[in-house]
């Protein structure tokens, strides 16, 4: 495990170190092609043609020598599957290469002493051994060899996977270590620090040799590399050596995988509890923190020594000699990327976990009150110097101390670490700790002894083929007619009555597993008994499926499912055996809803939590702000467009008696329309609706309630919304126009080819395709049926910071098609497309059925349908770019975005 703060903690007073003039190196020439890099108190830098960067460090104090290669590739590099590779690959390299078979051995017979570690960022070898003899020159020579040479084997995986694994089992018996790789598992969303460096046991079991290999290729190579010599032994020479061994490695042409993961910021405290056989407790805390390079670094070095410090840190004093806990730590498990500063308390078995979980937090998020002392500042300087002198005056820990150095990018950290030791203030430590140390960048974890565990295994599923082994599928039986769905052939075969106040469309036709859909539309009230009660009016609706007369919420569910009913009592599919009694219910449902209590304050709940959910969104706030600007109606009028309080306000005054009185006032079938299509019989689908709803009136007056647009000046407003990662985009312009209009047919393509049309349509061709500023939007056009109050609108989404790119990006192409217009192939593709959508939207029942509705509503019939295809057919380029002209004025779009400005700077 690294420490927290490479930069500080592998700092070293090198004053007492018995050095070797740099001199002896820089006297004589440099073997070819080597260039001398920077020297640092003893050390020096060189590096290889190839790309190996060598660091030397004369030291006859003692009579030993440390050979050190650092490669630049850790747990962090793994992708999935491979979890664990990393360290799996530091085993494989001990097991030889073509000349040295055996290195274990050849270690063994000449008495060095050696090991490979391996972190997150880095992985390292290191060997100390007698200075003298040709010990040195044999260590260069072999990991020159297994550099690049190394066997990788099927072999030595399939003996060395075991031992590995039996690695991963030791540490699954301790406590701590499972403990702190939940931690990394909860506390990561994506960053591969959240992955413990031992890795996953089914990827450890199950790696493939090829996959190694690769990796091996890919990483293991002199430009990915440091060596390190330290000790006794004469610099030109080992230079000399080095050159010869290493120098003969070809520079690799492979270029490294980047890697651009950012880890994005906690939201909120996460928490988790590991329960296991065991004889302790653990809690523990996990803080995001930034990377070791970060200015900050340096001061949370200081605040986790404070803290953790036996026996005069903070926590010491508060959890151990208090007699809470027996045991207290803190350091930091960060380096190349931010990472997690780690706090906790280890706690005898039996007591309570929860003050101590409750007063560690306390502690550590009230650091910041409390800044350091003088005192506390300066022992943690003589802690982190005294530490790290002992550590680097141990050649065995010289490459390891370096070897964080250098996987941050430059030895000379440790240098740089050491002189920033007394520039760190108490004010820089307690701002830090303000800044990392709170609630919403924390993760909680214990481990909890537990005898009884109470786990849920889940074992491997069988094979595909031992599934579907005795599998004896049945013969088709559901059979169906090839439909025309040309408009000719609808009206052909439709069958169109009045029963009651009901307009019938009928069209029965053979369908697959004899399907078929139902549309049913009813109008009441007019402009004056309707003010004031569009929130009654919703509300009623909303109630009518939470229970009947004859069924409660529940048993109505499971009504509605038996008679295969999907959808809504309005709008449902169902099949042939089943529609009588699918019609009879939907009647029941309108006519006799229960309007109980406890069903009506759930509803209101629920519906006040959505509402308030989408209270700070975005695209709620936009899309209500141009509601609210183009709002040319008096507050209770049904075409009033409330704010998110009004709508508040209105559901919270409703009342039972409300929903009562309305639909015993409103509901009927005197104004409507009812489509079946699909396979049905239909004199009896026309008896039960003329039982169920042919005598069931309406009393109040009915009268279309019609929009009027009102001229308003353009609107641009931008709307804060913070903490909102996403932005919304929504313009609109007002068009005088409805569907009867000569020009409606055009306006349609060209919407369509501006921003209907998907992908590639001219808007999304912009700002997705092209930016690269959004990955949805578009535009629509909503021309009214009955009136002349029209608009074409235009949405999108896109980060806040890019809106102000987005609006204007909009903006022109949207005076490109004003200036230059659509071309031909434009108007072709889009004729095509859209003659092609509404053949398939003929195609589908629900849709006819719908279709059928909304022109008995109208008066009409697909005779129009077809009339607008002709007419559609027919247009040319200039009759659509004449029609956009006509109807758009861009001095005249409102334009409304909302996004965090915070992030739009």
């Amino acid at each position: 495990m690294k420490p927290h703060l490479p930069a500080l903690r592998a700092t070293l007073l090198l004053c007492s170190l018995t050095l070797l003039p740099p001199s002896l190196v820089l006297a004589q020439a440099l073997p070819p092609g080597t260039v001398k890099g920077p020297s640092v108190e003893g050390i020096s830098e060189y590096r290889l043609p190839n790309g190996l960067k060598v660091l030397l460090f004369p030291d006859a104090s003692k009579p030993t020598v440390t050979v050190n290669v650092t490669y630049l590739v850790g747990s962090r590099h793994e992708n999935y599957g491979e979890t664990g590779m990393a360290h799996l690959l530091e085993h494989m390299l001990f097991k030889g290469a073509p000349k040295n078979r055996s290195i274990p051995q050849q270690f063994a017979d000449r008495g060095m002493e050696y090991n490979g570690t391996t972190s997150y960022d880095r992985t390292n070898y290191y060997e100390v051994f007698q200075a003298g003899g040709d010990n040195l020159k044999w260590a260069l020579d072999m990991e020159a060899d297994r550099m690049v040479n190394s066997f990788v084997a099927k072999k030595d995986l399939d003996s060395e996977m075991t031992v590995v694994r039996n690695e991963y089992e030791s540490g699954e018996n301790s406590p701590f270590e499972v403990l702190l790789k939940r931690m990394q598992s909860v506390a990561y969303d994506w960053h591969s620090y959240g992955r413990s460096t031992i890795g996953n046991r089914s990827d450890i079991e199950n790696v493939k040799i090829e996959n190694l290999q690769a990796f091996y290729r890919t990483y293991y190579q002199p430009d990915n590399a440091v060596l390190l010599v330290a000790g006794k032994f004469e610099p030109a020479q080992t230079l000399a050596w080095i050159s010869k061994s290493f120098g003969a490695i070809p520079k690799p042409k492979r270029k490294l995988p980047p890697f651009w993961t950012v880890e994005p910021t906690q939201d909120g405290e996460r928490s988790f509890i590991v329960r296991r056989k065991g004889d302790i407790q653990i809690v523990a805390l996990g803080y995001k923190i930034p990377a070791a390079l970060h200015e900050d670094s340096d001061a949370l070095a200081f605040m986790s020594e404070i803290l953790n410090d036996t026996p005069n840190g903070r926590l010491h004093k508060a959890l151990v000699e208090t007699g809470k806990a027996a045991q207290v730590f803190s350091f930091g498990q960060t380096g190349y990327a931010p990472g997690l500063q780690l706090i906790g308390a280890v706690v005898k078995a039996g007591q309570p976990l929860e003050p101590v979980r409750d007063e560690l937090i306390a502690a550590v998020e009230g650091f910041a009150k409390t800044p350091p002392t003088e005192d506390e500042m300066e022992r943690v300087r003589r802690n982190i110097g005294n530490g790290i002198e002992k550590a680097l005056n141990d050649p065995q820990k010289v490459g390891v101390a370096l070897s964080e150095q250098i996987a941050l990018g430059d030895w000379r950290l440790l240098f740089l670490g050491r002189d920033s030791l007394p520039k760190v203030t108490p004010q820089q430590v307690a701002k830090a700790a303000a800044h990392y140390l709170k609630r919403d960048n924390r993760t909680v974890g214990s481990f909890v002894p537990e005898d009884s565990v109470q786990r849920a295994e889940i074992t491997a599923a069988p094979a595909i083929e031992k599934v579907m082994q005795d599998f004896k599928g049945k013969e088709d039986t559901l059979k169906s007619e090839v439909f025309d769905p040309s408009q000719a052939n609808i009206l052909k075969r439709t069958e169109l009555k009045t029963i009651g106040g009901l307009k019938v469309a009928l069209l029965p036709k053979k369908n697959r597993g004899e399907t078929v859909s139902v549309e049913l539309r009813l109008h009441w009230g007019d402009e004056k008994n309707q003010f004031g009660k569009a929130i009654v009016a919703a509300a009623t609706n909303h109630m009518l499926t939470r229970g009947t007369s004859k069924y409660s919420r529940a048993q109505l569910a499971d009504a509605m499912e038996k008679l295969k009913m999907s959808g809504s009592v309005y709008r449902f599919d169902t099949t042939r055996s089943k529609l009588e009694a699918a019609l009879r219910l939907a009647a029941h449902v309108l006519k006799e809803p229960a309007f109980d209590a406890a069903e009506f304050e759930q509803l209101r709940q629920q519906w006040l939590v959505g509402v308030e959910a989408s209270r700070n969104e975005p695209q709620v706030l936009a899309t209500n702000a141009l509601a609210k600007h183009y709002n040319n109606y008096p507050k209770g009028d049904v075409r009033y467009a409330m704010s998110t309080d009004e709508q508040i306000e209105a559901i919270k005054a409703l009342t039972l008696d409300d929903l009562k009185a309305y639909h015993r006032e409103f509901y009927g079938a005197s104004h409507g329309e009812l489509a079946i299509v699909g396979d049905f019989d239909s004199p009896a689908a026309q008896a039960v609706v003329a039982e169920e709803f042919g005598n069931w009136v309406s009393k109040p007056n009915y009268a279309r309630v019609l929009n009027v647009n009102v001229e308003r000046p353009p609107l641009h407003t931008v709307i804060n919304a913070p903490d909102k990662e996403n932005g919304f985009y929504a313009a609109q312009v007002n068009i005088d126009m409805n569907t009867e209009d000569p020009d409606f047919v055009a306006l349609e393509v060209a919407n369509y080819i501006l921003g209907e049309g998907g992908l590639k349509s001219r808007l999304m061709d912009r700002i997705r395709q092209k930016d690269g500023l959004s990955y949805g939007g578009g535009s629509s056009l909503s021309v009214s049926d009955v009136d002349r109050a029209s608009n074409l609108s235009i949405s999108a989404i896109a980060a806040p910071q890019n809106l102000k790119k987005l609006e204007t990006a909009i903006r022109e192409e949207v005076a490109r098609a004003l200036k230059d217009g659509f071309t031909a192939a434009e108007v072709a593709g889009a004729k095509s497309g859209m003659l092609q959508q509404r053949v398939q939207n003929r195609s589908q029942d629900n849709v006819l059925a719908g279709g059928w509705a909304n022109f008995l509503y109208l008066n009409r019939t697909y005779a129009w349908s077809q009339a607008y295809e002709d007419k559609l057919k027919a247009l040319t380029p200039a009759q659509v770019n004449a029609a956009f002209r006509k109807a758009v004025d861009l001095n005249k779009l409102s334009v409304v975005t909302a996004g965090d400005q915070a992030k739009a700077k």
